[in-house]
């Protein structure tokens, strides 16, 4: 273990947990309680210092953890940090894709009893090797999408779908990963959002949290979204609504955030204006279609950690933040989303796992909500937490 890498994940660490009220209560309830004694959580979530914490609060509850990152997010000291908790942890920020893969697979091979899942690798992995498990949580809308279609009928044991809590939509998914990607844009790249024209892809929860820091920052934003009900609160918003083909040679910056696959592909690359920004705020690095724009591409140039330029055909360029990736855990000193959003989401992940430990029995196979007495129950110390800092 690399220990001046260890101390380092060690002081952001302790950062955190000074700043996540909610889940240091968790905590001491979690010590006296000990719901996860004699259970093994495998877990598939970004390895970052908000996520330590929450790890701290299930080992603090009797859990054993065995611990991956998800690609490309993982960073190495907070995972030196977590082994030298005695925790297993599997992972590097450099990992390729088939790397993160065989870590994933290591998690499944450990055979945990619980997952704790980030869009539904695990799942996936136990589904196919058969791996008997009591049940888990699902961090993201993509993870909730695999299991109720690619998965459908297929889950044999409860997933609660974190995302599905209206509490974590409007805390952590428009509040906190708008702010965190509007951040995230102008740290990676240092441009103004001021009068600059973005195009967001979808007007889901981070989609509009998305559009609404970056109007508050000065932006001129557009929307682009399929479903007909969601198009019109846009437009309600104020919004400019419109499509990609439409919004192709106007948008300064493209900011896709639907969960979807293939939703800037190569129809759009060679309509798109010379020097635009494509960015992914998604949890999968698929709703860019990179591969396609590579391939189309006469030269590429990294320009940073998370900035390339691909040159195209016709004297055009464009700007990839990220590889595609989700930006806001991406390039220099990724932060993601604020403390107070993921002490909020990561108490829904807590309760959540615990209401798996102790009452599995009482959930329904497959991909479901939150229950509503945890909503409300975590609504209830969220208002007392903000009401103390008046």
């Amino acid at each position: 273990m690399n220990s001046e890498l260890a101390s380092r994940g060690a002081a952001r660490v302790e950062w955190i947990r000074s700043r996540m009220p909610l889940l240091a209560a968790t905590r001491e309830q979690f010590a006296a309680s000990r719901p996860f004694a004699e259970h093994r959580i495998g877990m598939s979530l970004h390895l970052e210092p908000k996520t330590a914490v929450l790890l701290e609060t299930l080992a603090a509850g009797g859990a054993e953890l065995v611990a991956t990152g998800n690609h490309g997010s993982t960073q190495d000291d907070i995972v030196a940090f977590l082994r030298g908790q005695g925790m297993t942890v599997f992972g590097s920020r450099d990992d390729t894709l088939e790397q993160h893969h065989e870590n994933v697979q290591a998690v499944i091979d450990s055979s945990p009893r619980i997952l704790l899942d980030n869009g539904a690798d695990l799942a996936a992995g136990v589904i196919a090797s058969g791996a008997k498990v009591i049940g888990g949580t699902e961090e993201t809308t993509s993870g909730g999408n695999r299991l109720r279609g690619e998965f459908a009928g297929r889950v044999p044991f409860p997933v609660i779908v974190i995302n599905d809590s209206l509490l974590k939509a409007i805390g952590e998914n428009k509040h906190a990963v708008g702010q965190s990607v509007v951040e995230s844009f102008m740290r990676i790249t240092n441009l103004m959002v001021n009068g600059k024209r973005f195009v967001v892809a979808g007007y889901g929860w981070c989609g509009r949290g998305v559009a609404q820091y970056l109007r508050a920052l000065g932006g001129k934003v557009a929307v682009v979204e399929v479903d007909e009900i969601k198009a019109f609160e846009a437009a309600m918003d104020g919004f400019r609504v419109g499509s990609l083909d439409e919004l192709a040679e106007w948008g300064e910056v493209f900011i896709t955030a639907t969960g979807q696959p293939g939703i800037l592909t190569a129809p759009f690359f060679e309509r798109v204006a010379n020097g635009a920004v494509l960015a992914n705020c998604g949890h999968f690095p698929w709703e860019i279609d990179v591969e396609a724009l590579h391939s189309m591409a006469e030269a590429r140039v990294q320009l940073d950690d998370a900035i390339e330029r691909i040159d195209l055909p016709g004297g055009r360029s464009v700007v990839l933040i990220a590889d595609g990736r989700m930006m806001n855990l991406a390039g220099r000193e990724p932060k993601g989303n604020s403390l107070e959003s993921m002490d909020l989401g990561f108490l829904l992940q807590s309760l959540s796992l615990e209401r798996v430990a102790t009452a599995a029995e009482t959930l329904r196979p497959g991909a479901q909500p939150v229950p509503d007495d945890i909503d409300r129950e975590i609504a209830r110390r969220m208002l007392a937490a903000m009401a103390a800092n008046r």
